[in-house]
């Protein structure tokens, strides 16, 4: 995911994946790892071996992509302390789920999708039940695959973590639940028609990440329990489904009357919470060979226009860390209403039509999410408490995409932005603050730490070893640990062993305990060019020394160059100054996002009324939590005078909003 609070001129600013980032998204309650390599169990092997005796032939000769390397039927499982999931309550080492088949039909009145989840299950030979993750789901009936009865039970819910579906086995290695979400299932948004570009139609799209699909898919719901998955997905006419999925039926294939069904298969294991949909009025454009768009029809012209580079951005990150493995990349534009700026589903990027600037200057958001296909769709943090190893590797991967594609001055500088929310993050935090350490059970759940820090980390290795070194010992890192997860002990290990390779020099020098398991910002951090914004924040020492707004070359800046413009000038400005740069920049008329964004958090902060109007068109037009919690906490910040407008638009603006951004908001606007 992007993340969510930082903007590069080309990023979506993560994540929430995002200013940037907001809050990384995942569970609060995490152990901190105390063993170092870890390897499957002698209790997991036995599901391993069975697994792949009972997959059928056919299934495991699916074809690949051209240059892909095979991937496993059964992805292998980590076991140990510091791989322990405290997000599920699965037991894999016992029964795990290695293949899901979905047969669901969406109910846009009641809200729901209903219908069977099929579960195939390698389990140890006296396993007698299986553990699996729900949330909300009403469970009608569990049979095997010959139809018989299993007996089965809900445990008590968790607020978080939902309630244990535990299924008595009896033999079975094969069984089917029969059940229905519910409609307030926190991963599905369901939108009605005045929610979408079109305001026709109605739509429905998923975001699962972090443990929000055992809302709609009961199964194991942890990223260190990879799955293979296919699935028929029913919707009325004249709507089509997606899924981050081969699609079998483009077209969709008759069922009931004035329905259609759809299907869709994955072949390679991947994390429960990559299974994504989105349910609307959809057409497609292709941009490439194996990349192209989904969107509304009155978003796709614009859409297609901003992601023409993504063919070359896919064949420059082959460039860099070897093949694409997924076969097609295509992406979705949702509704504004999705909550974040990108989601890296595979085959299926989910993108917010907030990256549309008309100049293709946030197109970084596109590179972000794609560099997922290798760092956290490929290899993935087997617990939460190890996100950086998703997000730290995919903004330094980020950078170096854009680098490559559009010079060492873009990257230079957004390399700077990262490093300036992390500086932001530490601060906040605390340098000795827990939640500032990579490996971060604490809860803290900073984008400024998981994103920035870790991206800052693998900067840091890159330059202690050469960059041509570092780029080697990375494309071997995908290929060896291909569908498979990792924890940070894991990779710790495996950088002594191919990288550090016994050098105790290099290895003193590198303090790579001292970055995943300690607080605070080592000493050997490597800073980006200092020299990237020197134009820019001389302008900003002109302007903050008296001079006029006229005289600073905003026109000419990337959007890197304009977010550095606006935060850094004081937080508190007086009200004609700020009329002064809204009348020469045309801030509050702003179609960029994350510069809107920007002004928008320096005006209402300093109560300057002509801002309001923009505001409100901007919370009311999107649902990015990254855009949308900050700045209904910078009204409630201001008394008497933001309180009443916070409370007045988001009365008009919640019923629009995805679970994940309310959940953020309604802790603010009270």
């Amino acid at each position: 995911m992007r993340p969510p609070n930082r903007p590069p001129s080309g990023r979506n600013a993560p994540r929430p994946t995002g200013a940037r980032r907001g809050a990384v998204l995942r569970p609060a309650s995490f152990q901190r790892p105390r063993s170092p390599v870890l390897r499957p169990s002698i209790l997991a092997l036995p599901i391993l071996a069975y697994a792949a005796a009972c997959t059928p032939a056919a299934e495991q000769a699916q074809p690949q992509t051209a240059a892909a390397t095979p991937a496993p039927t059964v992805a292998p499982i980590l076991t140990g302390e510091d791989a322990r999931d405290a997000s599920s309550y699965a037991r894999p080492a016992e029964a795990r789920v290695t293949h899901v088949a979905l047969d669901l039909a969406a109910d846009f009145a009641a809200r729901r999708l209903s219908g069977t989840a099929t579960l195939d299950v390698a389990a140890t030979r006296d396993a007698k039940q299986i553990v699996l993750d729900t949330k909300g789901l009403e469970i009608r009936t569990v049979t095997d695959d010959r139809g018989r009865a299993l007996p089965h039970a809900l445990g008590a819910a968790d607020a978080d973590r939902g309630a244990p579906l535990t299924v008595q086995l009896q033999g079975a290695r094969q069984i089917r639940i029969a059940y229905a979400s519910a409609p307030g299932a926190e991963a599905l948004q369901w939108l009605s028609p005045a929610q979408t570009a079109g305001k026709v139609h109605p739509f429905l799209f998923s975001q699962g990440q972090a443990i929000l699909n055992r809302t709609w898919i009961p199964t194991q719901d942890s990223p260190g329990i990879r799955q293979t998955w296919e699935a028929r997905i029913v919707v009325p006419e004249p709507l089509s489904a997606v899924m981050s999925g081969e699609r079998l039926t483009p077209e969709g294939e008759p069922a009931a009357t004035g329905t259609r069904a759809f299907r869709f298969r994955m072949d390679k294991p991947v994390a429960p919470y990559l299974i994504a949909i989105a349910v609307g009025d959809l057409t497609f454009q292709p941009l490439g060979p194996r990349t192209g768009v989904y969107a509304e029809p009155a978003t796709l012209p614009a859409a297609a226009a901003e992601l023409v580079d993504t063919e070359k951005m896919v064949e420059t990150a082959e460039g860099l860390y070897g093949p694409y493995r997924w076969g097609r990349y295509d992406m979705i534009v949702l509704p504004p209403a999705f909550p974040y700026g990108g989601m890296e589903n595979p085959t299926l990027t989910f993108l917010t039509p907030t990256f549309i600037a008309g100049d293709r200057s946030l197109n970084g958001l596109v590179a972000h999410e794609l560099a997922h296909s290798w760092s956290g769709n490929l290899v993935t943090n087997a617990v939460w408490a190890d996100s950086w190893l998703n997000e730290g590797f995919t903004s330094y991967f980020e950078n170096r995409i854009m680098e490559a594609l559009y010079g060492p001055r873009r990257a230079a500088q957004e390399a700077w932005l990262s490093w300036a929310d992390m500086e932001k993050a530490l601060k906040e935090l605390g340098p000795d603050a827990a939640g500032t350490r990579l490996h971060d059970d604490s809860g803290a759940d900073s984008g400024g730490i998981v994103y920035d820090k870790g991206a800052t980390f693998l900067r840091t290795l890159e330059r202690s070893v050469g960059r041509a070194r570092f780029d080697a010992y990375l494309t071997s890192y995908f290929d060896r640990h291909a569908f498979q997860p990792m924890t940070s002990a894991r990779f710790l290990a495996d950088l002594r062993a191919n990288l550090v390779r016994g050098d105790q020099a290099l290895e003193r020098s590198l303090l790579l305990d001292q970055w995943v398991y300690q607080p605070g910002l080592p000493a050997n951090a490597a800073r980006p060019d200092a020299t990237a914004f020197a134009p820019v924040d001389s302008a900003v020492a002109a302007f903050n020394a008296g001079g006029a707004a006229a005289r600073v070359p905003y026109g000419g800046w990337t959007t890197a160059e304009r977010l550095r413009f606006l935060n850094a000038l004081p937080r508190t400005l007086p009200q004609p100054r700020l009329a002064e740069l809204d009348r020469n920049f045309k801030l509050s008329d702003s179609g960029n996002a994350e510069t809107l964004f920007a002004w928008l958090q320096l005006a209402l902060a300093n109560r300057y009324e002509p801002a309001v109007p923009a505001a409100e068109r901007f919370l009311l037009a999107m649902g990015r939590r990254k855009f949308v919690a900050p700045l209904f906490e910078t009204l409630m910040g201001q008394g008497d005078w933001g309180q009443p407008i916070a409370r007045r638009l988001y009365a008009r603006a919640r019923p629009m909003y995805h679970a994940v951004t309310t959940s953020a908001v309604d802790k603010v606007v009270k």
